[in-house]
């Protein structure tokens, strides 16, 4: 009997153990090298986690207010050591040289690729709410956006396609090809993206010309989408120049998506595809 006991307390304690050490498994000193992870840890509230991010992260407002470790191109190693983390979250597009830096500081970084379709977004959104702990609140928000997507996909499933031109950039004109979750915006809201098959995202205009789209959507912050917007108009020839149907959506809501920003773009996207449809 005092033999059970023992096992019982031992038993006890290793279960308590396992706990504390679970708990401090869960990094409560959060750093974001990316605009989509930053909107992420928000969507899961895990903004008072987050210590520092980049210049680029403005979204949500919020996040304007954390301190600043980085810009587009370049960390600040010191000052990302001083603040110890206990995590740094990168994204591919962060400078390799200073995640290798970063790592052989001995400091713990997680990479996150940028997601080629929407199943590929779902699944990093579920790999980041299990890293920072918030496996549940993950999982609920992936369901509710794919269920979201779903309906508006049944909803839209008799409409005809439309051939969309994506512009990302001005000088050079850039673009999205199949490999991008930018891609899936476009095909679920019943769009033929015209540069699917490119094999970069570098494109010109007179291929635009050439693929003549019904829609053209340029995602660019500021007033350079409305001087962009301008310049396509001198193309009198493509008919998504005469049928007025050019779009700008600002690069936010395009570029850094979560499962639920997703969804809103999706629908927005959705309205300037099939304009006829909702007017």
């Amino acid at each position: 009997m005092k033999s059970l006991k023992v096992l019982s307390l031992s038993l006890l304690i290793l279960h308590i153990g396992a706990f504390l050490y679970s708990e401090q498994e869960v990094p409560q000193r959060i750093i974001s090298l990316g605009p989509s992870i930053t909107q992420q840890l928000y969507l899961l509230n895990a903004e008072d986690r987050l210590i520092a991010c980049t210049t680029y992260c403005d979204r949500p407002k919020e996040a304007q207010g954390k301190e600043r470790v980085a810009t587009a191109i370049e960390v600040n190693l010191e000052k990302v050591v001083s603040l110890e983390p206990d995590i740094v979250l990168a994204t591919s597009l962060t400078n390799h040289r200073a995640i290798k830096k970063l790592k052989d500081l001995g400091l713990n970084v997680e990479i996150f690729s940028m997601p080629k379709n929407f199943g590929q977004l779902c699944e990093q959104f579920l790999r980041l709410g299990e890293i920072i702990g918030k496996e549940k609140e993950a999982e609920d928000i992936v369901n509710k956006a794919k269920t979201k997507v779903a309906l508006i996909q049944r909803e839209i499933k008799a409409l005809p396609r439309q051939k969309v031109f994506v512009q990302l950039g001005a000088k050079p004109l850039h673009t999205v090809n199949k490999d991008s979750f930018i891609n899936s915006l476009i095909e679920f809201a019943r769009g033929t993206n015209t540069a699917s098959d490119s094999t970069s995202g570098l494109y010109s205009r007179e291929k635009v010309l050439k693929d003549n789209p019904a829609v053209i959507i340029i995602t660019t912050m500021g007033i350079i989408g409305e001087k962009e917007k301008e310049v396509w108009k001198r193309y009198n020839t493509i008919d998504a120049v005469k049928n007025r149907r050019i779009h700008i959506i600002e690069s936010y809501k395009l570029c850094s998506a979560t499962p639920a920003s997703f969804v809103e773009t999706l629908k927005e996207i959705v309205e300037y595809l099939h304009q006829e449809k909702y007017e």
